[in-house]
C-alpha cells in the first residue's frame, strides 16, 4: 500500500483548510501545505486546476472577496483566462481547499472539503 503525494493549498485561517488539514492529519497522511497568503497562486499549476475543476467551481463566488468586486469585476470572469488572471491577483477569490493528489499512475485535484470523497480518493490511490 502506498501513501500518496499530498499538497494542500489554502489559506492557514480559512476554516475549511483547517478542517480539511484536520482530516489529513487524523488519517495519518502528510501532506505539503502551500499558503496562498504567504507564496502565492502557483501560476503553473493553474492550468491543470482548471482543466480539472473548471474556472466555475475555483472560483468562489459565494465568498466575501467576491462580493467586494464590483459588478464590472464580476461580470469580466467569463472563461479560464480572466479567472486565472483575478484567481492570482486575488488569491482568496479562490475556493479552499485546491488539494492534488499524487498516487501510483493516477493523480486527481480536488476543490474544497468533502471527506467522503477523499476517503475514497485516498484509498485509491493508496492500492495502486
Amino acid at each position: 500500500m502506498k501513501t500518496p503525494h499530498i499538497t494542500l493549498y489554502g489559506i492557514p485561517n480559512c476554516d475549511t483548510v483547517k478542517k480539511a488539514r484536520a482530516w489529513l492529519t487524523e488519517q495519518g497522511l502528510e501532506y505539503a501545505f502551500h499558503d496562498f497568503k504567504k507564496q502565492g497562486v502557483p501560476a503553473e499549476r493553474l492550468p491543470d486546476w482548471l482543466a480539472a475543476a473548471g474556472w466555475q467551481k475555483l472560483v468562489n463566488r459565494q465568498g466575501t472577496t467576491w462580493r467586494k468586486l464590483d459588478p464590472g469585476a464580476q461580470a469580466a470572469v467569463q472563461d479560464d483566462a480572466s479567472a486565472s488572471a483575478l484567481m492570482q491577483a486575488q488569491p482568496s477569490i479562490i475556493k479552499r481547499p485546491v488539494v492534488e493528489w499524487q498516487g501510483g499512475q493516477h493523480s486527481a485535484i480536488t476543490v474544497g472539503f468533502d471527506a467522503a470523497q477523499w476517503q475514497a480518493l485516498q484509498e485509491t490511490l493508496s492500492s495502486e
